[in-house]
């Protein structure tokens, strides 16, 4: 399929690949804490029909150095500039933070009509790197709404990697000890998925070593079916953090962190997820619904 790519500087630094005859279907593209932007990805759902929209959400112009009070009107505002090209139905596909981000949006925002969340959370959690005065303390929400931070689950510094510390470091741990520490914030940190009126998709591993990203998909699908909204879970028990949809390319190591996982079976994983997230889009390619 022919596509065409825009590169884009105002109001955010990004790039807009679209199928050349246009598309009625518009995808929001969102990285996670690595900060990049989405260019294979967005590329990919081009090629299946879409208008795919990948954009820097931190750390660009104008904006905060790290995820940090993030206001949710930034992806609103992507959501009015797919409308205004012509999209009438709107995805969002977002990875960890930027999964965090897109079921916030489709919770604020009910333009939102496909929610996909790879290696989600469940609650919103506090920032991650500096804020925008630059001090990475205290902690403070990563996202605001009207101007107001969200509740959020701070992070306990008592906890120590048990790597070597020449050698990446598996972080999950982290949060699952600032979760029994942070007791207490829990229930107000949670997001309130049940109140959107989007279909979600959670695809999740369960080797995950940088959050509990399968337990956290499970959360928000037992609360979705307990209000009667839907929601399509897809997981592997082998595979990490990076779920890879078909024709991505491999991840790369990292030096820094574990994301556990192989690159086979993430992989899998994104194969698996493939249709449904084409399915809900309703772009070329579609299969029939899944159970």
């Amino acid at each position: 399929m022919d596509i065409t790519e825009r590169e884009l500087t105002d109001p955010w630094e990004g790039v807009l690949f679209a199928p050349a005859r246009g598309s009625d279907v518009g995808v929001l593209v969102l990285a996670g804490s690595s900060g990049r932007i989405e260019r294979e990805r967005a590329r990919i759902l081009a090629q299946q029909g879409f208008t795919a929209l990948a954009m820097r959400w931190f750390g660009g112009p104008g904006q905060s150095p790290g995820i940090c009070e993030v206001p949710l009107e930034t992806f609103t505002a992507a959501v009015d500039f797919l409308r205004l090209g012509g999209a009438h139905r709107i995805g969002i596909l977002g990875t960890s933070k930027g999964a965090e981000a897109a079921l916030l949006t489709a919770v604020y925002d009910p333009r939102v009509d496909v929610a996909i969340a790879l290696s989600p959370t469940s609650r919103v959690w506090c920032n991650v790197g500096p804020g925008r005065d630059g001090e990475h303390h205290p902690y403070r929400s990563s996202w605001t709404w009207r101007e107001r931070p969200l509740p959020f689950v701070p992070m306990d510094d008592s906890w120590t990697p048990t790597e070597p510390d020449s050698g990446p470091v598996a972080i999950r741990g982290w949060y699952e000890l600032s979760e029994r520490t942070f007791a207490h914030s829990l229930s107000l940190a949670e997001i309130p998925v049940e109140a959107a009126r989007a279909d979600l998709v959670l695809v999740a591993g369960g080797d995950d070593a940088m959050w509990p990203s399968l337990t956290f998909a499970e959360q928000i699908a037992q609360r979705r079916r307990s209000a009667g909204a839907t929601v399509r879970l897809i997981a592997r028990d082998d595979a990490g953090h990076r779920p890879r949809l078909p024709g991505e390319s491999p991840a790369s190591e990292s030096h820094h962190f574990k994301y556990g996982g192989t690159p086979e079976a993430d992989a899998l994983l994104g194969k698996a997820a493939w249709p449904h997230i084409l399915d809900l889009l309703g772009g070329e390619g579609s299969l029939a619904p899944a159970g």
